[in-house]
């Protein structure tokens, strides 16, 4: 997962932040669930501490690095697009969650969903999709980072990004982040970077282009003995701007904002091990409404 001065590890674009998550995390298999639908209405609709002023121009192309820089930070965006708004914007409310009874996506370009249907049920669920795998683990090692580009993005856009987004993570960055230049954890701990949608709202919608909000929270940080950047959660709403494009929805901007964020519950935190043991075995989600 963007934007503000703290890092979500998501690569986000626009604005000056990497927009890239997702693949299987720590080679754990994933689940499909289904997300809300639409109402009667439109039965079609359906990655802590402070901001690093230095890394914000740098993050504004990553519009999902956030978290990230905010926790290697520690020490021990909004949008404002306007767009004309089509059928299933303007409406108030959410959407009811019983299942629409239209088939989730089956296709896969590489881990991450593909094959979205050609309408506002496809288009956020590709934008859910698409935010857990900006929200990755696998955006801080190169390869990976350019494959989810390129699946994620437009490609004129997916160009424009790769250069940008090296830059963001630096090897200096990832250092702060525990990291090696690579974008590996030390030997026995466990990096951790994920993006779990909770829900989607159309904003717009105009047949072959489509705005859509994904609020989401995350998890980032280092498990491990020895971490100084013990994993935390963080809550972000990230917009992204969608087109048709090669018989798929495809990104070709986005932003982010802080929050919606709830009052912290009273769960006492785990150990490391727990944590790392718990990433290790859950595996990501294939969302599909």
């Amino acid at each position: 997962m963007s934007p503000g001065d703290e890092h979500d590890y998501r690569g986000r674009e626009q604005g000056g932040r990497p927009d890239d998550p997702y693949s299987t995390l720590g080679g754990t298999r994933q689940t499909r669930t289904r997300l809300p639908d639409g109402d009667a209405g439109h039965p079609h609709a359906r990655r802590p501490v402070r901001n690093s002023r230095s890394l914000v121009t740098i993050t504004g192309v990553v519009v999902l690095l956030v978290a990230a820089i905010a926790l290697a930070n520690r020490g021990g965006g909004s949008d404002n697009d306007t767009s004309r708004a089509g059928k299933g914007a303007g409406t108030t409310g959410s959407a009811p969650t019983a299942a629409t009874g239209t088939k989730p996506v089956q296709g896969k370009n590489g881990t991450i969903a593909s094959g979205f249907a050609h309408d506002e049920q496809g288009a956020q669920s590709a934008a859910a999709n698409y935010a857990v795998a900006l929200g990755s683990a696998e955006m801080f090692t190169k390869a990976s980072r350019h494959q989810i580009l390129d699946t994620v993005y437009a490609p004129a856009v997916a160009d424009k990004l790769r250069g940008p987004q090296d830059v963001a993570y630096s090897a200096e960055f990832l250092g702060r982040l525990g990291l090696d230049p690579d974008g590996k954890a030390p030997q026995g701990s466990t990096f951790v970077s994920r993006t779990i949608p909770v829900g989607t709202k159309v904003l717009a919608f105009d047949g072959d282009t489509a705005k859509v909000a994904v609020w989401y929270t995350g998890l980032v940080g280092m498990s491990g003995p020895d971490s100084t950047k013990p994993v935390s959660t963080t809550w972000k709403t990230w917009t992204a701007q969608l087109a048709w494009s090669g018989g798929d929805w495809k990104v070709t901007g986005a932003s982010e904002s802080d929050g919606p964020a709830p009052v912290p519950g009273d769960v006492a935190a785990s150990e490391s091990d727990t944590i790392s043991k718990a990433v290790e075995e859950f595996g990501g989600f294939t969302y599909a409404r």
